[in-house]
């Protein structure tokens, strides 16, 4: 088929090199420019060097809604459109204009998880399992007829960099599994469970911020979500920002108030989590690694050289 692929950052690359791989054509790459986003400036292999290099036709946009870019569409006559991490809302006169429409794929287990950062929410949302899923393209964002979708396990210590890699390494198979059964002429794909699905929003500075509220066990899940190359997770210590690389769940349980710098386990420093930390019923959360505000990075042990005191959300 002749495809046209939309696409950004590693996972648009990815998707791109699969259809080179593959039997398809394709005959014209839209991409977005590069940008200074801390979020697009991680996994941003370039989908238009890629192209550049096998001689197709790259177009740069931040938004698809222009009339030129619609005439060079209908010119390149694609039997179907390939979108992966295409960061802003394509009209339907774009995505309805190809022979067999438009294939979005989308780093989730759809109808879960739909919008941005799914990974990351997912992780901290303690999800057994994450995925990559290839649907069609309708006026709903990410809620079109799933053709492919093919998940991986979430293990215990996984971090947000681990499920990166798990899931990118679906692409592929996706893409081109999604492709093969449109090829072959098929039309009926797997409609969504509206009632079970999830949309969420772009992550920023506020999404790292470390509540003392929440319980451990989500704190720890947090940690990982944030795990390098993306910001650490942060928190507040005698007014400075203090950067959360590594922790566990807490052996022991732990009561008082949420924040306190209470006691030494193992190789970790625990701190009292759980809006109801006053119970006693809770565990804490064990912090082993941290960065501070001057960039150096050590063991919490020795950065905590004594017990008491709280850590907090904002200085």
């Amino acid at each position: 088929m002749r495809v046209v692929m939309f696409g950004y950052q590693t996972w648009g690359h990815r998707t791109l090199k699969a259809l080179l791989d593959s039997e398809h054509d394709v005959v014209m790459v839209v991409t977005h420019p590069k940008s200074e986003h801390a979020y697009e400036k991680i996994w941003s292999d370039s989908v238009a060097e890629l192209a550049e290099e096998h001689g197709v036709p790259v177009v740069i946009r931040n938004r698809p809604d222009d009339e030129e870019l619609f005439q060079q569409l209908k010119e390149a006559d694609p039997d179907i459109i390939v979108a992966n991490n295409w960061r802003t809302w394509i009209p339907p006169r774009i995505y309805g204009l190809p022979r067999h429409g438009t294939l979005n794929v989308h780093d989730s287990l759809l109808p879960k998880y739909a919008g941005f950062s799914p990974l990351i929410w997912a992780l901290i949302n303690g999800e057994t399992e994450v995925g990559v899923t290839a649907h069609m393209m309708d006026e709903v964002l990410d809620a079109g007829d799933i053709v492919d979708q093919r998940a991986v396990a979430v293990e215990p210590t996984d971090t947000a960099t681990d499920l990166f890699h798990k899931t990118v390494d679906l692409i592929a198979p996706v893409t081109i599994g999604a492709l093969a059964r449109i090829a072959a002429g098929e039309t009926e794909f797997t409609k969504q469970d509206r009632s079970q699905a999830t949309f969420f929003h772009k992550r920023s500075e506020e999404d790292i911020r470390i509540n003392w509220d929440w319980p451990a066990e989500v704190l720890e899940r947090l940690v990982r979500a944030q795990s390098a190359p993306y910001p650490a997770a942060f928190t507040f210590h005698k007014g400075k920002r203090l950067e959360i690389l590594a922790a566990v769940v807490s052996e022991g349980r732990y009561g008082g108030t949420p924040g306190r710098i209470f006691y030494r386990e193992g190789d970790g420093v625990v701190i009292v989590a759980g809006a109801d930390a006053r119970t006693g019923r809770n565990h804490g959360l064990a912090i082993t690694r941290v960065r501070t505000e001057d960039g150096r990075e050590l063991p919490a042990t020795d950065y905590f050289t004594s017990m008491g005191g709280y850590l907090v959300s904002r200085p």
